[in-house]
């Protein structure tokens, strides 16, 4: 009869906690790729941002505008609750592979902003792409799985 009533609590406690909603990242690598016209003098800044608790998710800026506009005050209020990987990208190089942060796969979200966008982009959410490609081209950014 114990048994029984521990064996219960145990499956019930692990179905809680696997079906509770909160993901963990899955983003093991970021490929950054321009195919603009290599004769172009521009650089695109790109953004990747690993957000570790709830309310700075909910905080996070709905556009590129908004993003890049009140980037230091967000990273300041932020403080550790979120990483930020960085990169600037001359156009026309083939790629680049964004070095990641260690504690990645504890982001609750993880989101792309490119300078290159339209000022309305919203971020690109890419917290269950395991291999992510980021395609910078004439009309803003794609993003995709390299998988």
């Amino acid at each position: 009869m114990r048994i029984n009533k521990f064996l219960s609590a145990s499956c019930l406690f692990f179905f809680l906690f696997f079906v509770s909603g909160t993901s963990l990242a899955e983003v093991e690598s970021v490929f950054i790729s321009s195919t603009l016209d290599p004769n172009a003098i521009i650089i695109t800044e790109v953004d990747v941002i690993f957000i570790y608790d709830t309310e700075t998710v909910a905080n996070l800026p709905s556009t590129k505008s908004a993003w890049y506009s009140n980037k230091r005050r967000f990273t300041a209020d932020a403080g550790e609750k979120m990483d930020i990987v960085n990169v600037f990208i001359p156009q026309g190089f083939d790629s680049e592979m964004a070095s990641l942060p260690a504690r990645r796969a504890e982001a609750l979200k993880v989101v792309v902003y490119a300078y290159h966008d339209d000022s309305k982009a919203t971020p690109r959410d890419i917290t269950e792409v395991n291999n992510v490609l980021v395609e910078i081209d004439p009309f803003g950014i794609r993003v995709s799985s390299r998988d």
